[in-house]
């Protein structure tokens, strides 16, 4: 393998990280799973414009390729190889309450943590056998949930019509894998060994086998975030008891992406502040502040409608899961004194 043909105006973590010597150092090395450096990167060499460009196939990808993924994870997390992630999940020290009780800004909430099974291989080098074993874990686990995690799972492969078209309303479904993930193997044998488990309320939702393992997910509409964080966390203890998590004490929770190591939470609300996106600065300014992310409503590279918002921590790594959400909270309850004052 000889070194990538990276153009100059690329803005990836991969074509800012890998420099020929990097890439000397590391071209021959291959994980126990046999995962190489050409896998790791090919999905930014395919897609030069990718945000990070890289992923991992195993816990081991972050030690054997570590001169680019620690650069990688310092650039994007402001997190050294020395420093230690500490977790959080006590809904106790959460302090949220709901900061819009009338419904009148906050249209859902949603939080869900990315898991992968410990001593097996990330997606990107799973085989077929160890994803299919993946799934029959997992849903035997969660097969075990009582009260109102209690549901159903619904394999991707030999879905009915009805199911598909019923979650694909919800947003629930999740479709084939887009071509960043393609490109690093995520979306061999498509549709076997992956599947959709939710609750009777459609409140808490299971990705199995999608980008990680498993996507834990809770939500409903409103803002009660505490609400949703506790129900979050007594899935991921329950599931927990039956299927062993991958995790280091250094970067957390494993993830294929680095972007979502530590927590590997995502915490976000849907916000109408219509009056506020008219001065995207000011907006930037208070979401900056409480180390917030702006979306469009379908997510990623989406783009707003009716002045509707998905706002999200960034932060994932060095903080707790617990900082993670307060973080969230505190700069919705900045949003919506903005959006109110500029509506008075």
């Amino acid at each position: 393998m000889n070194y990538p043909n990276l153009p100059e105006d690329c803005t990836s973590m991969l074509c800012k990280h890998l420099t020929p010597e990097v890439f000397e150092a590391l071209k021959d090395k291959t994980t126990a799973n046999g995962f190489t450096l050409e896998q790791a990167i090919n999905s930014g060499v395919m897609n030069i414009d990718s945000g990070i460009g890289v992923y991992a196939g195993d816990e081991e990808s972050y030690s054997t390729f570590a001169p680019l993924f620690d650069k990688i994870i310092e650039d994007y997390h402001g997190f050294g190889k020395e420093d230690k992630h500490q977790s959080n999940l006590n809904p106790d020290d959460l302090n949220a309450p709901n900061p819009d009780p009338d419904g009148e800004f906050i249209i859902s909430t949603r939080i869900r943590v990315g898991r992968n099974v410990a001593n097996l291989p990330l997606g990107p080098a799973i085989s077929k056998e160890q994803r299919d074993l993946v799934e029959s874990s997992v849903v035997e686990g969660l097969n075990t949930l009582e009260g109102e995690l209690e549901g159903s799972y619904h394999p991707l492969l030999g879905m009915s019509k009805e199911v598909q078209d019923e979650l694909i309303k919800d947003h629930f479904l999740f479709k084939e894998g887009d071509r960043f993930l393609d490109a690093v193997g995520l979306n061999r044998n498509w549709p076997e060994g992956r599947g959709i488990y939710h609750n009777k309320e459609k409140t808490f939702l299971v990705w199995v086998n999608e980008e990680d393992q498993l996507r834990i997910i809770s939500m409903q509409m409103g803002g009660d975030i505490k609400e949703v964080f506790t129900r979050l966390v007594n899935a991921i203890k329950s599931i927990e008891s039956k299927v062993q998590f991958s995790y280091n004490d250094h970067i957390g929770y494993i993830t294929s992406c680095p972007t979502n190591l530590g927590t590997a939470m995502r915490a976000s609300v849907h916000i109408a502040v219509p009056n506020l996106a008219k001065d995207m600065e000011a907006f930037k300014a208070i979401t900056d502040k409480f180390y917030l992310q702006i979306r469009g409503i379908h997510g990623e590279h989406s783009e707003s409608e009716g002045g509707v918002y998905d706002i999200s921590n960034r932060r994932r790594l060095g903080i707790t899961e617990v900082q993670a959400v307060q973080d969230m909270h505190d700069g919705v309850v900045a949003l919506i004194e903005a959006e109110k004052a500029l509506k008075a």
